[in-house]
Protein backbone atom coordinates (compact mmCIF):
# COMPACT_ATOMS: atom_id res chain seq x y z
CA UNK A 1 0.00 0.00 0.00
CA UNK A 2 1.23 3.50 -0.86
CA UNK A 3 0.18 6.50 1.24
CA UNK A 4 -0.37 10.03 -0.04
CA UNK A 5 0.32 12.48 2.81
CA UNK A 6 -0.62 16.13 3.23
CA UNK A 7 2.54 17.82 4.62
CA UNK A 8 0.55 20.75 6.00
CA UNK A 9 -1.17 18.44 8.50
CA UNK A 10 0.84 15.22 8.41
CA UNK A 11 -2.39 13.34 7.70
CA UNK A 12 -2.74 10.52 5.18
CA UNK A 13 -5.25 11.65 2.55
CA UNK A 14 -5.23 8.64 0.25
CA UNK A 15 -4.01 5.08 0.31
CA UNK A 16 -3.81 3.09 -2.87
CA UNK A 17 -2.53 -0.24 -4.02
CA UNK A 18 0.15 -0.50 -6.67
CA UNK A 19 0.83 -3.59 -8.76
CA UNK A 20 3.65 -5.95 -7.92
CA UNK A 21 6.86 -4.46 -9.25
CA UNK A 22 8.09 -7.20 -11.55
CA UNK A 23 11.20 -5.59 -13.01
CA UNK A 24 11.66 -8.32 -15.61
CA UNK A 25 8.18 -7.63 -16.97
CA UNK A 26 8.70 -3.88 -16.82
CA UNK A 27 12.06 -4.28 -18.54
CA UNK A 28 10.49 -6.29 -21.36
CA UNK A 29 7.85 -3.59 -21.85
CA UNK A 30 10.53 -0.89 -21.73
CA UNK A 31 12.55 -2.67 -24.42
CA UNK A 32 9.50 -2.80 -26.67
CA UNK A 33 8.81 0.89 -26.03
CA UNK A 34 12.43 1.77 -26.81
CA UNK A 35 12.18 0.01 -30.15
CA UNK A 36 8.96 1.86 -30.97
CA UNK A 37 10.46 5.21 -29.97
CA UNK A 38 13.55 4.61 -32.07
CA UNK A 39 11.42 3.50 -35.00
CA UNK A 40 9.26 6.63 -34.75
CA UNK A 41 12.25 8.74 -35.73
CA UNK A 42 12.88 12.32 -34.78
CA UNK A 43 9.65 13.62 -36.28
CA UNK A 44 7.53 10.96 -34.58
CA UNK A 45 9.11 11.61 -31.19
CA UNK A 46 8.74 15.37 -31.62
CA UNK A 47 5.04 14.92 -32.35
CA UNK A 48 4.74 12.71 -29.27
CA UNK A 49 6.42 15.26 -26.99
CA UNK A 50 4.13 18.03 -28.23
CA UNK A 51 1.12 15.78 -27.67
CA UNK A 52 2.38 15.05 -24.16
CA UNK A 53 2.67 18.77 -23.44
CA UNK A 54 -0.92 19.23 -24.62
CA UNK A 55 -2.11 16.34 -22.43
CA UNK A 56 -0.38 17.86 -19.40
CA UNK A 57 -2.04 21.21 -20.08
CA UNK A 58 -5.46 19.56 -20.44
CA UNK A 59 -5.04 18.03 -16.97
CA UNK A 60 -3.60 21.16 -15.36
CA UNK A 61 -6.35 21.70 -12.80
CA UNK A 62 -6.29 18.13 -11.49
CA UNK A 63 -2.49 17.88 -11.54
CA UNK A 64 -1.97 21.11 -9.61
CA UNK A 65 -4.65 20.27 -7.05
CA UNK A 66 -3.15 16.88 -6.23
CA UNK A 67 0.43 18.20 -6.22
CA UNK A 68 -0.57 21.01 -3.85
CA UNK A 69 -2.19 18.50 -1.51
CA UNK A 70 0.93 16.31 -1.51
CA UNK A 71 3.65 19.00 -1.37
CA UNK A 72 2.16 22.16 0.15
CA UNK A 73 4.05 24.22 -2.43
CA UNK A 74 1.01 26.33 -3.31
CA UNK A 75 -0.99 26.54 -6.51
CA UNK A 76 0.74 29.63 -7.84
CA UNK A 77 4.16 27.98 -7.64
CA UNK A 78 2.85 24.66 -8.97
CA UNK A 79 1.05 26.26 -11.91
CA UNK A 80 4.31 27.96 -12.86
CA UNK A 81 6.17 24.67 -12.52
CA UNK A 82 3.62 22.87 -14.67
CA UNK A 83 3.96 25.55 -17.34
CA UNK A 84 7.71 24.98 -17.29
CA UNK A 85 7.19 21.22 -17.56
CA UNK A 86 4.93 21.49 -20.60
CA UNK A 87 7.35 23.97 -22.18
CA UNK A 88 10.22 21.58 -21.50
CA UNK A 89 8.47 18.79 -23.42
CA UNK A 90 7.90 21.13 -26.35
CA UNK A 91 11.47 22.40 -26.10
CA UNK A 92 12.88 18.92 -26.64
CA UNK A 93 10.59 18.54 -29.63
CA UNK A 94 12.37 21.62 -31.02
CA UNK A 95 15.73 19.99 -30.23
CA UNK A 96 14.64 17.00 -32.31
CA UNK A 97 13.52 19.21 -35.18
CA UNK A 98 16.89 20.94 -35.18
CA UNK A 99 18.84 17.66 -35.25
CA UNK A 100 22.26 19.11 -34.35
CA UNK A 101 22.25 17.05 -31.14
CA UNK A 102 23.02 13.97 -33.27
CA UNK A 103 26.57 15.26 -33.94
CA UNK A 104 26.33 13.70 -37.40
CA UNK A 105 29.63 13.54 -39.30
CA UNK A 106 30.58 12.14 -42.69
CA UNK A 107 34.08 11.50 -44.02
CA UNK A 108 33.92 10.28 -47.62
CA UNK A 109 36.31 7.62 -48.82
CA UNK A 110 39.49 9.01 -50.31
CA UNK A 111 43.22 9.42 -50.11
CA UNK A 112 44.84 10.90 -47.03
CA UNK A 113 48.49 11.37 -45.96
CA UNK A 114 47.97 8.17 -43.94
CA UNK A 115 46.75 6.22 -46.97
CA UNK A 116 43.34 5.31 -48.32
CA UNK A 117 40.44 6.09 -45.98
CA UNK A 118 37.15 4.15 -46.01
CA UNK A 119 33.77 5.87 -46.01
CA UNK A 120 33.04 6.77 -42.37
CA UNK A 121 29.76 8.09 -40.99
CA UNK A 122 29.15 8.78 -37.31
CA UNK A 123 25.95 9.55 -35.41
CA UNK A 124 24.55 9.33 -31.88
CA UNK A 125 21.97 6.62 -31.15
CA UNK A 126 19.81 6.01 -28.06
CA UNK A 127 21.14 3.80 -25.28
CA UNK A 128 17.91 1.93 -24.50
CA UNK A 129 15.57 1.89 -21.49
CA UNK A 130 16.66 4.23 -18.69
CA UNK A 131 15.68 4.75 -15.04
CA UNK A 132 14.67 8.16 -13.73
CA UNK A 133 14.41 9.00 -10.02
CA UNK A 134 11.95 11.78 -9.23
CA UNK A 135 12.86 14.65 -6.91
CA UNK A 136 10.87 15.69 -3.85
CA UNK A 137 11.07 19.44 -4.41
CA UNK A 138 9.80 19.57 -8.00
CA UNK A 139 6.83 17.19 -8.42
CA UNK A 140 6.58 18.07 -12.11
CA UNK A 141 9.78 19.63 -13.50
CA UNK A 142 12.23 17.14 -11.94
CA UNK A 143 9.96 14.15 -11.51
CA UNK A 144 7.93 11.79 -13.70
CA UNK A 145 7.12 14.33 -16.46
CA UNK A 146 10.30 16.35 -15.93
CA UNK A 147 13.52 17.08 -17.74
CA UNK A 148 15.15 13.67 -17.35
CA UNK A 149 12.09 11.97 -18.80
CA UNK A 150 11.58 14.54 -21.56
CA UNK A 151 15.21 14.40 -22.71
CA UNK A 152 15.32 10.58 -22.53
CA UNK A 153 12.14 10.21 -24.59
CA UNK A 154 13.49 12.73 -27.10
CA UNK A 155 16.64 10.64 -27.43
CA UNK A 156 14.54 7.54 -28.11
CA UNK A 157 14.89 5.93 -24.68
CA UNK A 158 11.91 4.55 -22.78
CA UNK A 159 11.71 5.42 -19.07
CA UNK A 160 11.06 3.49 -15.89
CA UNK A 161 10.53 6.17 -13.27
CA UNK A 162 11.04 5.66 -9.54
CA UNK A 163 8.29 7.69 -7.89
CA UNK A 164 9.31 9.90 -4.99
CA UNK A 165 7.33 8.97 -1.86
CA UNK A 166 6.48 12.63 -1.24
CA UNK A 167 4.08 12.77 -4.19
CA UNK A 168 2.89 9.35 -5.41
CA UNK A 169 -0.58 10.42 -6.56
CA UNK A 170 0.88 13.34 -8.53
CA UNK A 171 3.32 10.95 -10.20
CA UNK A 172 0.57 8.57 -11.25
CA UNK A 173 -1.54 11.36 -12.77
CA UNK A 174 1.55 12.72 -14.53
CA UNK A 175 2.40 9.30 -16.00
CA UNK A 176 -1.18 8.94 -17.24
CA UNK A 177 -0.94 12.33 -18.96
CA UNK A 178 2.31 11.34 -20.70
CA UNK A 179 0.84 8.06 -21.92
CA UNK A 180 -2.27 9.85 -23.16
CA UNK A 181 -0.02 12.10 -25.21
CA UNK A 182 1.91 9.12 -26.54
CA UNK A 183 -1.34 7.40 -27.58
CA UNK A 184 -2.57 10.59 -29.26
CA UNK A 185 0.66 10.63 -31.29
CA UNK A 186 0.14 7.01 -32.38
CA UNK A 187 2.51 5.14 -30.05
CA UNK A 188 1.05 1.99 -28.55
CA UNK A 189 3.65 0.96 -25.96
CA UNK A 190 4.16 2.26 -22.41
CA UNK A 191 7.01 4.66 -23.03
CA UNK A 192 6.94 5.59 -19.32
CA UNK A 193 6.41 3.07 -16.50
CA UNK A 194 6.45 3.57 -12.74
CA UNK A 195 7.85 1.84 -9.69
CA UNK A 196 6.97 3.08 -6.22
CA UNK A 197 8.69 1.08 -3.54
CA UNK A 198 12.01 2.22 -2.08
CA UNK A 199 13.24 -1.36 -1.91
CA UNK A 200 12.89 -1.54 -5.71
CA UNK A 201 15.34 1.33 -6.28
CA UNK A 202 18.58 -0.64 -5.95
CA UNK A 203 17.26 -3.51 -8.07
CA UNK A 204 16.15 -1.05 -10.74
CA UNK A 205 19.65 0.43 -11.03
CA UNK A 206 21.11 -3.07 -11.26
CA UNK A 207 18.56 -4.50 -13.70
CA UNK A 208 20.15 -5.61 -16.98
CA UNK A 209 17.53 -3.85 -19.13
CA UNK A 210 18.46 -0.44 -17.70
CA UNK A 211 21.17 1.33 -19.68
CA UNK A 212 21.54 4.61 -17.72
CA UNK A 213 20.12 6.37 -14.66
CA UNK A 214 19.04 9.94 -13.98
CA UNK A 215 18.78 10.89 -10.31
CA UNK A 216 18.01 14.05 -8.33
CA UNK A 217 18.29 13.76 -4.57
CA UNK A 218 20.57 13.51 -1.59
CA UNK A 219 24.31 12.90 -1.65
CA UNK A 220 23.94 9.80 0.53
CA UNK A 221 21.35 8.02 -1.62
CA UNK A 222 22.82 9.22 -4.89
CA UNK A 223 26.29 7.95 -4.04
CA UNK A 224 24.86 4.60 -2.95
CA UNK A 225 23.02 4.15 -6.25
CA UNK A 226 25.98 5.45 -8.28
CA UNK A 227 28.21 2.82 -6.70
CA UNK A 228 25.66 0.12 -7.55
CA UNK A 229 25.57 1.30 -11.17
CA UNK A 230 29.36 1.17 -11.36
CA UNK A 231 29.53 -2.27 -9.73
CA UNK A 232 27.26 -3.99 -12.27
CA UNK A 233 28.82 -6.70 -14.44
CA UNK A 234 28.34 -4.18 -17.25
CA UNK A 235 28.55 -0.73 -15.59
CA UNK A 236 26.17 1.97 -16.77
CA UNK A 237 26.32 5.77 -16.55
CA UNK A 238 24.70 7.28 -13.48
CA UNK A 239 23.80 10.96 -13.79
CA UNK A 240 23.16 12.11 -10.24
CA UNK A 241 22.41 15.65 -9.16
CA UNK A 242 23.28 15.47 -5.49
CA UNK A 243 23.98 18.30 -3.07
CA UNK A 244 26.48 21.03 -2.32
CA UNK A 245 26.80 24.47 -0.75
CA UNK A 246 26.20 27.19 -3.34
CA UNK A 247 28.28 30.29 -2.65
CA UNK A 248 27.19 33.94 -2.91
CA UNK A 249 29.86 36.66 -2.77
CA UNK A 250 29.33 40.41 -2.63
CA UNK A 251 31.98 42.99 -3.51
CA UNK A 252 32.60 45.94 -1.20
CA UNK A 253 31.32 48.61 -3.62
CA UNK A 254 28.23 46.58 -4.50
CA UNK A 255 27.42 46.14 -0.81
CA UNK A 256 28.02 49.84 -0.09
CA UNK A 257 25.88 51.11 -2.97
CA UNK A 258 23.00 48.60 -3.03
CA UNK A 259 23.42 46.46 0.06
CA UNK A 260 19.78 46.58 1.18
CA UNK A 261 18.61 45.61 -2.30
CA UNK A 262 21.03 42.68 -2.45
CA UNK A 263 20.04 41.60 1.05
CA UNK A 264 16.35 41.58 0.14
CA UNK A 265 17.03 39.55 -2.99
CA UNK A 266 19.29 37.12 -1.18
CA UNK A 267 16.71 36.58 1.57
CA UNK A 268 14.03 35.85 -1.01
CA UNK A 269 16.37 33.48 -2.80
CA UNK A 270 17.44 31.33 0.13
CA UNK A 271 13.92 31.18 1.61
CA UNK A 272 12.19 30.48 -1.70
CA UNK A 273 10.20 27.27 -1.50
CA UNK A 274 11.20 26.98 2.19
CA UNK A 275 14.82 26.67 1.07
CA UNK A 276 14.12 23.42 -0.75
CA UNK A 277 16.02 24.25 -3.94
CA UNK A 278 19.24 22.56 -5.00
CA UNK A 279 20.40 25.99 -6.23
CA UNK A 280 19.69 27.73 -2.92
CA UNK A 281 22.59 29.95 -1.79
CA UNK A 282 23.94 28.45 1.43
CA UNK A 283 26.88 30.72 2.23
CA UNK A 284 27.04 34.51 1.80
CA UNK A 285 30.50 36.07 1.82
CA UNK A 286 30.02 39.79 2.50
CA UNK A 287 32.29 42.72 3.43
CA UNK A 288 32.74 43.52 7.08
CA UNK A 289 31.99 46.85 8.70
CA UNK A 290 29.84 49.65 7.36
CA UNK A 291 30.03 48.42 3.75
CA UNK A 292 28.10 45.27 4.52
CA UNK A 293 25.86 46.51 7.32
CA UNK A 294 22.82 47.41 5.18
CA UNK A 295 22.97 44.05 3.44
CA UNK A 296 23.15 42.10 6.68
CA UNK A 297 20.39 44.19 8.26
CA UNK A 298 18.10 43.55 5.29
CA UNK A 299 18.68 39.82 5.73
CA UNK A 300 17.93 40.05 9.44
CA UNK A 301 14.73 42.01 8.86
CA UNK A 302 13.42 39.66 6.18
CA UNK A 303 14.18 36.50 8.14
CA UNK A 304 12.73 37.81 11.41
CA UNK A 305 9.50 38.70 9.61
CA UNK A 306 9.18 35.30 7.93
CA UNK A 307 7.12 32.45 9.30
CA UNK A 308 7.74 28.73 9.18
CA UNK A 309 6.91 27.12 5.86
CA UNK A 310 5.52 23.74 4.91
CA UNK A 311 8.29 21.33 4.02
CA UNK A 312 7.83 18.55 1.51
CA UNK A 313 7.84 15.57 3.83
CA UNK A 314 8.44 14.49 7.39
CA UNK A 315 11.82 13.05 6.43
CA UNK A 316 12.95 16.34 4.86
CA UNK A 317 11.64 18.39 7.79
CA UNK A 318 13.44 16.13 10.26
CA UNK A 319 16.68 16.31 8.25
CA UNK A 320 16.47 20.11 8.22
CA UNK A 321 15.89 20.22 11.97
CA UNK A 322 18.88 17.94 12.54
CA UNK A 323 21.05 20.01 10.20
CA UNK A 324 20.06 23.26 11.88
CA UNK A 325 20.82 21.78 15.29
CA UNK A 326 24.31 20.77 14.15
CA UNK A 327 24.99 24.26 12.83
CA UNK A 328 23.79 25.90 16.04
CA UNK A 329 26.07 23.65 18.07
CA UNK A 330 29.16 24.49 16.03
CA UNK A 331 31.83 26.70 17.52
CA UNK A 332 32.17 30.23 16.15
CA UNK A 333 28.51 30.48 15.06
CA UNK A 334 25.97 33.07 16.19
CA UNK A 335 22.27 33.45 15.37
CA UNK A 336 21.46 36.68 13.52
CA UNK A 337 17.74 35.99 13.08
CA UNK A 338 15.11 33.27 13.21
CA UNK A 339 11.72 33.09 11.57
CA UNK A 340 8.49 32.28 13.36
CA UNK A 341 7.62 28.73 14.36
CA UNK A 342 4.16 28.52 12.77
CA UNK A 343 1.52 25.91 13.58
CA UNK A 344 2.59 22.76 15.38
CA UNK A 345 0.86 20.42 12.95
CA UNK A 346 2.40 19.17 9.75
CA UNK A 347 6.00 19.27 8.56
CA UNK A 348 7.46 22.76 8.89
CA UNK A 349 10.77 24.53 8.71
CA UNK A 350 11.59 27.95 10.17
CA UNK A 351 14.12 30.28 8.45
CA UNK A 352 17.49 30.54 10.15
CA UNK A 353 20.17 33.18 9.54
CA UNK A 354 23.60 32.55 11.06
CA UNK A 355 26.96 34.28 11.11
CA UNK A 356 30.17 32.26 11.30
CA UNK A 357 33.77 33.25 11.84
CA UNK A 358 35.94 32.40 8.83
CA UNK A 359 38.23 30.26 10.98
CA UNK A 360 35.21 28.21 12.17
CA UNK A 361 34.32 26.90 8.72
CA UNK A 362 34.56 23.16 9.11
CA UNK A 363 32.36 20.10 9.58
CA UNK A 364 28.63 20.81 9.20
CA UNK A 365 29.30 24.42 8.15
CA UNK A 366 30.75 23.11 4.89
CA UNK A 367 27.83 20.76 4.16
CA UNK A 368 24.49 21.43 2.49
CA UNK A 369 21.57 22.06 4.84
CA UNK A 370 18.46 21.47 2.73
CA UNK A 371 16.02 24.09 3.97
CA UNK A 372 15.68 27.84 4.68
CA UNK A 373 19.11 28.38 6.23
CA UNK A 374 21.90 30.80 5.30
CA UNK A 375 25.34 31.40 6.83
CA UNK A 376 26.94 34.84 6.56
CA UNK A 377 30.73 35.06 6.64
CA UNK A 378 32.41 38.47 6.66
CA UNK A 379 35.72 39.36 4.98
CA UNK A 380 38.11 42.26 5.49
CA UNK A 381 40.28 41.97 2.36
CA UNK A 382 40.01 40.47 -1.11
CA UNK A 383 42.37 37.72 -0.06
CA UNK A 384 40.09 36.92 2.87
CA UNK A 385 37.12 36.54 0.53
CA UNK A 386 39.02 34.11 -1.70
CA UNK A 387 40.30 32.15 1.28
CA UNK A 388 36.75 31.69 2.55
CA UNK A 389 35.49 30.54 -0.86
CA UNK A 390 38.25 27.97 -1.15
CA UNK A 391 36.96 26.26 1.99
CA UNK A 392 33.92 25.12 0.04
CA UNK A 393 33.85 22.38 -2.55
CA UNK A 394 32.30 22.32 -6.01
CA UNK A 395 28.67 23.33 -6.41
CA UNK A 396 25.88 23.79 -8.93
CA UNK A 397 26.13 27.58 -8.76
CA UNK A 398 28.43 30.40 -7.68
CA UNK A 399 27.01 33.92 -7.50
CA UNK A 400 28.95 37.18 -7.63
CA UNK A 401 27.59 40.66 -6.97
CA UNK A 402 30.06 43.29 -8.05
CA UNK A 403 30.18 46.85 -9.39
CA UNK A 404 32.87 48.56 -11.45
CA UNK A 405 34.94 49.37 -8.37
CA UNK A 406 34.94 45.67 -7.49
CA UNK A 407 36.44 44.59 -10.83
CA UNK A 408 39.78 43.48 -9.41
CA UNK A 409 38.14 41.18 -6.86
CA UNK A 410 35.50 40.09 -9.35
CA UNK A 411 38.14 38.92 -11.81
CA UNK A 412 39.65 36.68 -9.16
CA UNK A 413 36.23 35.46 -8.07
CA UNK A 414 35.28 34.54 -11.63
CA UNK A 415 38.50 32.63 -12.10
CA UNK A 416 37.72 30.58 -8.99
CA UNK A 417 33.99 30.21 -9.68
CA UNK A 418 34.20 28.83 -13.20
CA UNK A 419 36.58 26.11 -12.00
CA UNK A 420 34.30 24.93 -9.20
CA UNK A 421 30.70 25.56 -10.28
CA UNK A 422 28.50 24.52 -13.18
CA UNK A 423 26.82 27.94 -13.48
CA UNK A 424 28.23 31.35 -12.56
CA UNK A 425 25.59 34.01 -11.79
CA UNK A 426 26.52 37.68 -12.09
CA UNK A 427 24.53 40.29 -10.13
CA UNK A 428 21.56 37.95 -9.89
CA UNK A 429 20.19 35.09 -7.80
CA UNK A 430 20.70 31.40 -8.52
CA UNK A 431 17.31 29.92 -7.60
CA UNK A 432 15.96 29.94 -11.13
CA UNK A 433 17.06 27.53 -13.85
CA UNK A 434 15.92 28.41 -17.37
CA UNK A 435 15.11 25.72 -19.93
CA UNK A 436 17.31 26.91 -22.79
CA UNK A 437 19.96 25.86 -25.27
CA UNK A 438 22.80 27.43 -23.27
CA UNK A 439 21.72 26.37 -19.77
CA UNK A 440 23.99 24.10 -17.74
CA UNK A 441 22.68 22.57 -14.54
CA UNK A 442 25.46 20.44 -13.15
CA UNK A 443 28.90 20.74 -11.66
CA UNK A 444 31.88 18.81 -10.33
CA UNK A 445 31.34 16.15 -7.65
CA UNK A 446 29.64 16.36 -5.16
CA UNK A 447 27.25 18.68 -6.97
CA UNK A 448 26.78 15.88 -9.51
CA UNK A 449 28.29 12.49 -10.23
CA UNK A 450 29.28 13.55 -13.75
CA UNK A 451 30.50 17.09 -14.40
CA UNK A 452 30.39 16.58 -18.18
CA UNK A 453 26.61 16.71 -18.42
CA UNK A 454 23.57 18.79 -17.54
CA UNK A 455 20.08 17.85 -16.40
CA UNK A 456 18.51 21.05 -17.80
CA UNK A 457 18.75 22.50 -21.29
CA UNK A 458 19.19 21.06 -24.74
CA UNK A 459 22.43 19.25 -23.89
CA UNK A 460 20.58 17.08 -21.36
CA UNK A 461 19.70 14.77 -24.26
CA UNK A 462 23.37 13.87 -24.68
CA UNK A 463 23.28 11.71 -21.52
CA UNK A 464 21.06 9.11 -23.18
CA UNK A 465 23.02 8.68 -26.42
CA UNK A 466 26.14 6.87 -27.60
CA UNK A 467 28.14 7.24 -30.82
CA UNK A 468 28.17 4.68 -33.63
CA UNK A 469 30.42 4.82 -36.70
CA UNK A 470 29.24 3.18 -39.92
CA UNK A 471 32.09 2.16 -42.23
CA UNK A 472 31.37 1.52 -45.94
CA UNK A 473 27.70 0.79 -45.17
CA UNK A 474 25.40 1.08 -48.25
CA UNK A 475 23.36 4.28 -48.46
CA UNK A 476 19.99 2.59 -48.15
CA UNK A 477 21.00 0.93 -44.88
CA UNK A 478 22.29 4.07 -43.19
CA UNK A 479 20.32 6.22 -40.76
CA UNK A 480 18.55 8.87 -42.79
CA UNK A 481 20.63 11.70 -41.32
CA UNK A 482 23.84 10.10 -42.66
CA UNK A 483 22.72 9.56 -46.25
CA UNK A 484 24.12 11.78 -48.96
CA UNK A 485 20.57 12.89 -49.76
CA UNK A 486 18.42 12.41 -46.64
CA UNK A 487 14.80 11.55 -47.31
CA UNK A 488 13.52 13.78 -44.52
CA UNK A 489 15.68 16.84 -45.14
CA UNK A 490 19.17 17.73 -44.05
CA UNK A 491 20.28 18.26 -40.48
CA UNK A 492 23.45 20.03 -39.32
CA UNK A 493 26.42 17.73 -39.88
CA UNK A 494 30.13 17.87 -40.56
CA UNK A 495 31.04 16.59 -44.05
CA UNK A 496 34.71 15.94 -44.78
CA UNK A 497 35.64 18.37 -42.01
CA UNK A 498 33.34 21.19 -43.09
CA UNK A 499 30.21 22.09 -41.16
CA UNK A 500 27.05 21.75 -43.26
CA UNK A 501 24.25 23.56 -41.45
CA UNK A 502 21.55 21.68 -43.32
Amino acid sequence: MIASIDPSTGATTEVFDVPAEDLDRLGERARAAHRELEGAGRSGRAAMLRAMAAAVEERRTALVAVADRETGLGRQRLNAELTRTAYQLEFFADVLDDGAYLEAAIDHAGSTPMGQRPDLRRILVPLGPVAVFGAANFPFAFSVPGGDTASALAAGCSVIAKVHPAHPATSLLSRDALLAGARAAGLSTDVVSLVYRDETAARLVQHPDITAVGFTGSLRVGRLLADLAAARPSPIPFYGELGAVNTFVVGRAAARDRGAQIGDGLAASFMLGVGQFCTKPGIAVVPSGAAGSALTQALVDRVAAAGAGIMLSERIADAYADGAESLLAAAGVEVLARGGDGPAEGFRGSPLLLRARPDALEGPLLEECFGPELIVVEYDTDDDALTTLRRFGPALTATIHADDEDRRLATRLLDHAHRTAGRVVWNGYPTGVAVAWAMHHGGPYAATTNALHTSVGASAIRRWLRPVCFQDVPQELLPDELRDVPEHGRTPRRVSGTLDRG
